[in-house]
């Protein structure tokens, strides 16, 4: 038995089977009965537009939520590398910090997360200002050994005493 199946731009279905073994043919079409009808679509189109206001302030919400989740991801991941570097209570204050922003996750009050985001942001600058200055050590380290190696290459290009030739040869007769 062969079947198929056909789908045309109007979600209608067309299905075929055939019996090759007595070449028996049989088709059906199905079709989409549960259709919106145009008073149905305009009418949640105008609920959409009703609720757009409110729409945009749960999606307000939702972008800080996001970018509090972020910062107190990023910022627990940078105090567990650098929190050693940090004096006693800048470390506290941090970790302060990030409890109260984790806690007002939790309430549906946008200026509330905004507000603690800030906070966090601030308590952390010092942690970022030592990430940075431990960076920039390990770049200037590395360059200063970079450059003490090239030096040394550079030296010992000099001490090879290297004679390009060209030669002959030469064949006896015998």
């Amino acid at each position: 038995i062969e079947v198929t199946f056909d789908i045309d731009a109007n979600g209608i279905l067309h299905v075929g089977a055939k019996d090759k073994a007595t070449g028996k043919e049989n088709k059906i079409t199905i079709k989409a009965n549960s259709g919106l009808t145009e008073a149905e679509i305009q009418k949640m189109v105008k609920d959409a537009e009703l609720n757009a206001e409110e729409d945009h302030k749960l999606r307000e919400l939702a972008e800080s939520r996001n970018q509090a989740d972020a910062l107190v991801h990023s910022t627990k991941k940078s105090l567990t590398e650098y929190g050693d570097k940090l004096e006693a209570d800048e470390k506290t204050k941090i970790e302060t910090a990030i409890a109260e922003l984790e806690a007002s996750l939790k309430s549906a009050d946008k200026a509330e997360i905004d507000a603690k985001v800030a906070a966090l942001s601030g308590a952390s600058q010092k942690l970022g200002e030592k990430m940075y200055a431990d960076q920039q050590a390990q770049q200037q380290a590395a360059a200063g050994a970079e450059g003490g190696q090239q030096a040394g290459a550079e030296s010992g290009a000099k001490q090879d005493d290297v004679v390009d030739a060209d030669f002959k040869e030469v064949k006896d007769a015998k």
